[in-house]
């Protein structure tokens, strides 16, 4: 007997179900219109599967969807319209494939026999997502829909995790079909777990036991792999201190005694100085960015050089190795641990603390207790991460509140941070961090701004007014673009070109939009305010009048060696 048939718009939510979908990111439009119309049903009554969240801007979906699913480790799913409402989202999709986020975007697109014709609304999505996403497909017929999602979601979540960007015809929409669903894990010339190379796992483990100064830089695709707890395992056994990349500071607790702290331009001065002085670099789950090596010339030439990684295509690309260990890390880790020796290398590990007293004396005591003058972003962000101990996820937007936040705060929980890394997107901050409190209900979402960023996407007040998301905005308020005004200061000559915010009454903002509001301008009552924050219900905004020219330190200034990290804006 023949099984009854649905439209494509509701194979598409019988799809979805299966995948395990329970929150969709998006906005209505015409040529998505028959699918939010199979959507009513299944938000409510009987068939209730999803929540649909209405943001206020395409680009707010996919960070949205990039925030839930960082936080949860799941699918983030952004739905859309086409047109300008699928092109808002490739922001959000080219963010996703830098920052290895699972996403999968679903767009609307004009009947197939209008395509070509420059129909109202109609562009060539597919053409465009290609270069930035993981995979991109066109679902012509309704027939190709349960394949088309579940191929979808597999892509996404496998592997290095990416975004998929399927572009869905309305008569695809319309179209009759049975629908059948389907389970897709294999898709030929696509290896997303490679095996296990044995020789590897010993060449690699043999360089680890004869070092004597070993240092791991560890990235996001230890928490991506789910490998938090075999990478303790590794460290521990060899007794290796590790540095983190900015993506990867929640893969191990910040009060580990191996964490030697934040690798990069404006991480900590002791792992960027150790690693022109270790004998064996243990690459796990990162990519080498220009933002933790400085120089390729003089990065780490002493060293001889392993890396984990699960993609291929990142070995050799910017660091050469002289062991490369291409798997799954939550496999590869154990691996090479049962090969390790129980080690020492105390000395190794206390020559750190010099430089971490150094860094604590001229950077970090000024930054976050601070006795005079306006207030701080350091102090901000220690006041926050003091009274949420620890159990809170940041997010953040780009810019100095960015490089202050994720400085001082703390990460004793994986999967802890939301931040853009790789294309650093001014206005992610605060639609991640609505997608964070759908994707971790339990957590309190702390979400650090600029001026710049939160009028980049202040629109979403409107989301979170609706929602009730329980986000906590802390606006660090400098009247600047800030980061570019530092770089002005520090290498055009104090040019202060175009980086002069002027802003609004964020007060008014707030009330306008009914959600709590502080501002603070004096030291002695940010502690009140932060408290009155974090145990307010719903969302709050804690405006902060931040100094104008309060400097992200230590930094390596782009192009210079990583050890050449200046503590101080004159150095001496």
């Amino acid at each position: 007997m023949a099984k009854e048939k649905i439209t494509g718009s509701e194979a598409l939510m019988l799809a979805l179900k299966a995948e395990g979908v329970t929150t969709i990111f998006g906005y209505p439009g015409g040529s998505i219109m028959p699918v939010y119309d199979a959507l009513y049903d299944y938000t409510r009554g009987e068939k209730k599967a999803f929540d649909h969240i209405l943001v206020r801007h395409e680009q707010a979906a996919a960070h949205a969807a990039e925030g839930y699913a960082r936080v949860s480790g799941e699918v983030g799913v952004t739905l859309v319209t086409s047109g300008p409402g699928a092109t808002n989202t490739l922001t959000g999709v080219a963010d996703a494939m830098l920052d290895s986020t699972p996403i999968v975007v679903i767009a609307g697109q004009v009947p197939i026999a209008a395509l070509g014709t420059d129909a109202f609304q109609e562009v060539d999505l597919v053409g465009v997502a290609q270069p930035i996403s993981k995979w991109s497909y066109q679902i012509r017929h309704a027939e190709d829909i349960a394949w088309a999602v579940s191929r979808a979601f597999y892509i996404a979540r496998s592997g290095r995790p990416g975004p998929v960007v399927l572009d869905f015809p309305k008569n695809a929409q319309t179209e009759l079909v049975e629908f059948q669903p389907q389970k897709v894990n294999f898709v030929r010339s696509y290896v997303a777990y490679p095996k296990l190379d044995e020789k590897a796992i010993h060449e690699a483990a043999n360089l680890i036991n004869q070092a004597k100064k070993p240092l791991a830089l560890v990235g996001q695709g230890v928490e991506l792999g789910n490998a938090q707890n075999e990478l303790l395992a590794f460290l521990e056994k060899a007794d290796i201190p590790a540095g983190r990349t900015m993506l990867g500071l929640s893969a191990l607790p910040s009060t580990h005694p191996l964490n030697v702290g934040m690798l990069g331009m404006h991480g900590n001065y002791a792992p960027n100085i150790k690693e022109q002085e270790c004998d064996v670099l243990i690459a796990i789950g990162m990519r080498f960015s220009d933002r933790v090596t400085g120089n390729l010339k003089t990065y780490a030439k002493q060293a001889k050089v392993i890396h984990l990684d699960i993609d291929h295509s990142e070995i050799d690309k910017n660091v050469k190795t002289d062991v490369a260990v291409i798997a799954d890390c939550k496999e590869s880790l154990p691996a090479i641990t049962a090969l390790l020796h129980h080690a020492d290398h105390k000395e190794w590990r206390d020559s750190f603390k010099p430089l971490e007293e150094k860094e604590r004396e001229k950077v970090i005591e000024p930054a976050i207790h601070p006795t005079e003058g306006p207030l701080l972003m350091g102090e901000v962000v220690n006041a926050v991460a003091e009274a949420t101990q620890g159990d809170a996820v940041l997010v953040t937007d780009v810019g100095q509140n960015q490089l202050f936040a994720t400085r001082y705060f703390k990460y004793p929980k994986k999967r802890s941070i939301c931040t853009s890394g790789g294309l650093g997107t001014m206005g992610y901050g605060m639609p991640a961090a609505i997608g964070a409190t759908f994707g971790a209900p339990e957590r309190t979402v702390c979400c650090f701004m600029g001026d710049g960023g939160f009028q980049m996407c202040i629109e979403e007040l409107g989301t979170i007014m609706e929602q009730q998301a329980p986000v906590k905005m802390i606006l660090m308020n400098n009247h600047y673009l800030g980061n570019v005004r530092q770089w002005q200061d520090m290498f055009w000559q104090r040019r202060k070109s175009f980086t002069k915010m002027m802003n609004p009454c964020y007060e008014l903002i707030a009330k306008g939009y009914g959600i709590p509001y502080q501002a603070v301008v004096d030291r002695k009552d940010l502690q009140a305010a932060v408290e009155k924050m974090l145990h307010t219900q719903g969302p709050f905004i804690l405006e902060c009048a931040i100094l104008e020219d309060d400097d992200v330190l230590p930094m390596t200034p782009p192009g210079m060696n990583v050890d050449d990290m200046m503590l101080s804006i004159k150095e001496e």
